[in-house]
């Protein structure tokens, strides 16, 4: 098949989080099973561009990637990207990743105008509670305005988890089909260094993440350790409480975050919402414990998997779970050793783009 994805921003841009990297990581892997896969999107990288080509394809993993500027940055808006969705007939299905985005919107009529069928990736973008904490009479028009037809014209939505389709489920929005599939994860990652006593908590210095309960059950847990490591775009970690047993490591990848997942005594994700929680699946994929809050799209994997806790978000029954968690070596062990066989099961790329692959050919035309 010929399949272009359509999606705001792209790697470089990792500071976007999850998203950038599981989208392509679904492409690199349907790029692997054959597929011709192309995607459009923009050089807009927080207030600077990426450095990359502009207007011809780049060959990322066999790839193709397009990149357009974006003069107005803050919907994402390119001319160069809306002439190039003229040739959206020209591929056998489009997949659109965000919503309230002016990419996502105009690869949705373009694809709809040229008879092509298209699946809609929210990527955690439908959460009531966070349209209405940021810019929520906007998003609301949108909604009314734009998203309700993109959604009815679609061929289908795709959610990576059951709480995300819930919690789009309750924003009203109409979805007239819908097919939950995973994010995947790369297994190839090293497990020999031994592993450390301290917890980890990898992923952007935000809100939603639960940082605020997370420092202030470690102030209960005045002998254990706690490395945070993540980007901090917002200045949000001045707002954070202070505990001396904490420590900011900045943003990490590669092989300096492959090593933080194979030293840590267990990976913490307690977001107040997470519609999926790729972290989660790299801990696991590393053989590391993980815990998590129930807001967490993976919490359902987590605990019929044994890969680690599920555990209630205030801070006193959060230290109480990571203190039990450290004190038994020999369940965190166990608990490392379940998640990566959950993971080598369900959760490779290869057979989350098979299942992607079989959702494209009953649209395909």
């Amino acid at each position: 098949m010929r399949i272009l994805h359509v999606v705001p921003t792209y790697l470089p841009a990792t500071r976007y989080g999850g998203p950038i990297v599981s989208v392509h990581g679904l492409c690199r892997a349907l790029a692997a099973r054959g597929h011709d896969v192309h995607v459009f999107t923009t050089n807009v990288d927080g207030d600077r561009i990426s450095d990359v080509p502009l207007d011809t394809a780049v060959n990322l993993d066999n790839v193709k990637v397009h990149y357009f500027a974006s003069p107005f940055r803050r919907l994402y808006y390119s001319p160069a990207m809306r002439r190039a969705l003229r040739g959206a007939g020209d591929f056998d299905v489009v997949h659109l990743h965000s919503v309230f985005l002016w990419p996502t919107y105009a690869a949705a009529r373009a694809a709809h105008e040229a008879g092509k069928p298209y699946v809609v990736s929210p990527r955690g973008m439908l959460v009531p509670e966070l349209i209405a904490r940021k810019s929520s009479l906007a998003k609301r028009a949108w909604i009314r305005l734009f998203e309700e037809r993109t959604f009815l014209h679609s061929s289908i939505v795709h959610f990576t988890s059951q709480k995300e389709r819930d919690d789009a489920r309750r924003t009203g929005i109409p979805v007239p089909g819908a097919v939950i599939i995973p994010n995947g994860v790369d297994v190839s990652l090293d497990r020999s260094l031994e592993r450390g006593s301290e917890l980890l908590f990898i992923g952007r210095i935000n809100w939603k993440k639960g940082l605020d309960r997370l420092i202030e059950a470690m102030r209960l847990l005045p002998d254990a350790r706690l490395t945070i490591a993540g980007n901090d775009e917002e200045n949000y970690r001045a707002t954070l409480p202070h505990a001396d047993n904490v420590r900011f490591a900045g943003p990490v990848s590669g092989e300096a975050k492959d090593e933080l997942l194979r030293r840590a005594a267990a990976l913490v994700l307690p977001s107040y919402s997470e519609n999926f929680g790729n972290v989660v699946l790299e801990a696991m994929a590393a053989g590391a414990p993980v815990v998590v809050t129930p807001e967490v799209g993976l919490a359902a994997e987590v605990e019929r998997s044994g890969a680690g806790v599920v555990t209630p978000n205030d801070p006193s029954t959060l230290a109480a779970a990571l203190r039990a968690l450290l004190a038994d070596p020999v369940r965190r062990a166990e608990m490392g050793r379940r998640g990566r066989a959950a993971v080598e099961a369900r959760y490779t790329w290869e057979r989350v783009a098979a299942q992607m692959e079989a959702v494209y050919a009953r649209f395909a035309l």
